[in-house]
């Protein structure tokens, strides 16, 4: 059997290609309504720029037969969105570069609360000086069948926080992932609400405040809104977090787990803390300057359509701002369009040899090992079998919790790239799988 065509090699060659010269300008589209299955007539849709902060550049709106089309000089070289309009809420796709046919997935809105569910509910706390930085996250399933997306323009998601909370943003997330700013709807006594559109399958709304933390200790009454979510409260190993039904669950990726069945609706649990965060290793003020220029990725996200442009997480990590996965998507997109492309020949043979790839040349650090048989090649790819098998949820779980060792200053910064190389890995070979 002939050596496989390395990712690296097919990423080589495509880079010496200009995007503009291999995809056109031009992207055609459908606009599909997924809670009756029919096409989408007469929705506007609109095609954002990313770069340069989410300009939209072009306006359409689709015929009879839901479709679209888009002529642009600056599709097929950079990622965009396309943004449909439908009963005043937007719904977006992504459109990365290699795409000339693009499907929009809008759905009937839904005012019935019993829409969606919240699962667990997150809580992050990290103290910095004088000052306890908490970042909280709903799980939030919409199971509806046919499918709805439940929105309210006037707030259909309800935060609240603890006494002197002081609040910093909050973000809100659709089903693919990626967060997007939202304006908060002050309902008075520590409680605010957002407008978004709660699509089918698995949504999240986060949001970070601060507290006093004076002496290097706290007592946080944790305010519950809705009921039946698991609590799940994580803190560096150093700091002590004590609470009612609070059970120890170990260390998580260098973090402190602590977790207790559902609350009652409108129910407060008071947890105490105490202690100081892990110093920052010496090399995190030059790692976070750097993140800070790498991690600056636009955001795309569902709301109504009178809120205009789609805001951006701030790019600076910290753990209150939560790590941003949109390099992490566009690799993907970027991966998944090379390996559509990448060219296979034909090989002489009988039937059962079918069509081969192209072999690519061994590297000059590591010498190309004969292959001895099926038995030494099952082995050698029993590891990538396990991590084909790592789904996408868990990928970026695990990348959560390694940007959050890393800004609490429990793992070295040769530690944090050797884990974030494996994890592109995994990445890289969920995409070839």
């Amino acid at each position: 059997m002939k050596p496989r065509w390395t990712l690296s090699a097919a990423l080589g060659i495509f880079l010496l290609v200009p995007l503009s010269s291999v995809y056109g300008a031009t992207v055609h589209g459908t606009v599909k309504n997924a809670t009756t299955g029919k096409p989408a007539a007469n929705v506007e849709v609109i095609l954002i720029q990313l770069q340069g902060g989410m300009q939209p550049v072009l306006n359409s709106k689709t015929d009879a037969q839901g479709q679209f089309t888009f002529d642009f000089p600056a599709i097929g070289t950079q990622p965009m969105l396309v943004r449909a309009v439908y009963r005043g809420i937007n719904f977006h796709q992504p459109l990365p570069p290699g795409r000339s046919e693009l499907e929009v997935d809008v759905f009937e809105p839904s005012r019935d609360p019993k829409t969606i569910s919240v699962a667990t509910h997150f809580v992050i706390f990290q103290p910095s000086g004088t000052t306890l930085e908490v970042g909280e996250e709903y799980a939030i399933k919409n199971d509806s069948q046919p499918g709805q997306a439940y929105f309210r323009p006037d707030g259909n998601f309800e935060i609240a926080l603890p006494d002197g909370a002081n609040l910093k943003q909050i973000a809100a997330q659709g089903p693919a992932g990626m967060p997007v700013v939202q304006a908060p709807i002050d309902r008075g006594k520590n409680r605010y609400s957002v407008a978004f559109a709660f699509r089918p399958g698995d949504n999240g709304v986060r949001f970070s405040y601060e507290l006093p933390y004076a002496g290097n200790t706290a007592s946080v009454k944790l305010p519950t809104v809705y009921p039946g979510a698991r609590l799940v409260v994580v803190a560096p190993p150093s700091v002590q977090i004590a609470g009612e039904g609070l059970q120890a669950g170990g260390l998580e990726q260098g973090m402190s787990v602590y977790s207790r069945d559902s609350l009652a609706a409108n129910s407060t649990l008071t947890v105490s803390i105490s202690g100081t965060a892990p110093p920052p290793s010496s090399n995190s003020n030059a790692s976070d300057s750097d993140a800070g220029a790498q991690n600056r990725e636009e955001q795309q996200g569902s709301g109504p359509a009178s809120a205009g442009t789609i805001q951006a997480v701030p790019g600076r990590l910290d753990v209150l701002k939560w790590p941003i996965l949109g390099g992490f998507l566009c690799l993907f997109a970027l991966l998944a369009v090379l390996l559509a492309r990448r060219p296979v020949v034909a090989v002489a043979g009988g039937p059962s040899e079918g069509v081969r790839e192209v072999p690519a040349k061994p590297s000059k650090k590591t010498a190309a090992a004969p292959v001895a048989g099926p038995a030494v090649h099952n082995a050698t790819l029993a590891p990538l079998d396990a991590a084909v098998g790592t789904s996408l949820d868990a990928l970026k779980d695990t990348l959560f919790r390694l940007e959050v060792r890393r800004q609490a200053g429990t793992i070295s910064e040769e530690e944090y790239s050797r884990e974030r190389a494996r994890a592109e890995k995994v990445l890289r070979d969920l995409v070839r799988g």
